[in-house]
């Protein structure tokens, strides 16, 4: 399994330490899976894989259960401590081989070209650098590879753009766990150079009151063929 990098990036594998807000990440992704539907949107994310897929922030491993089993391995990358140990657990009751390694979206520890599918799910808001960690989700994936994503990001009308904005320069980052809420993933997919597929918005929680975090994106992308 290539879980040796040809990245020159240099990110230590535990850069991204937020024990508080993993615990309770924890607890609210759990709740969210049937009082939000994210248990469904996780089905149609990963629906149709096949091959060998990255998983990029893999959180609490969440999305183990629900990959079909034309899936032959799953490589999860998560760099917090706390939540790279709930996915490991989650990885052990999984259907199809996972593997959860330490690393940063920043500088994947795998090979360039060796994924049919990377997987990139509520992931973008917190990295550091957005055209980084894209241009490493685009280098370890195949030509033609695909890349399956649900982000949240800048949504709603002018005054909800406004807070958003304003709390991204403010207190919703620290709080947060670095997250962001004001960014737009399909314009970074775009602009890193992925072709964009099918995709829709989406609001979580579907029914109930909007939230800066509830303006949220689904779809498919791909890296060319070259």
């Amino acid at each position: 399994m290539p879980l040796r990098s040809t990245s020159s990036g240099k990110v230590a594998p535990d850069a991204v330490h937020h024990p508080l807000f993993a615990r309770y990440y924890a607890r609210v992704s759990v709740a969210l899976e049937t009082r939000a539907g994210m248990a469904a949107i996780r089905r149609r994310m990963l629906a149709g894989l096949s091959g060998r897929v990255i998983e990029i922030g893999a959180g609490n491993g969440l999305n183990f259960a629900r990959y079909p089993g034309e899936v032959a391995e799953v490589v999860a990358i998560e760099p917090e401590r706390s939540l790279r140990e709930l996915a490991r657990q989650a990885a052990l009751r999984a259907d199809v081989p996972v593997d959860v390694a330490p690393g940063a979206a920043e500088a994947l520890p795998v090979k360039s070209e060796a994924f049919d599918a990377a997987v990139v799910s509520l992931v973008l808001c917190s990295v550091r650098d957005v055209p980084r960690a894209l241009a490493e989700v685009r280098r370890v994936l195949r030509p033609g590879g695909v890349v399956r994503f649900f982000e949240h990001g800048a949504g709603g009308g002018t005054a909800m753009r406004f807070a958003q904005r304003a709390l991204d320069r403010t207190v919703w980052p620290a709080l947060n766990g670095g997250c962001h809420v004001a960014r737009d993933p399909v314009a970074a997919l775009r602009a890193a150079g992925f072709e964009l597929g099918p995709y829709r918005q989406a609001l979580m929680p579907e029914n109930g009151p909007r939230t800066p975090a509830s303006y949220c994106v689904l779809g498919t992308a791909w890296r060319p063929a070259d």
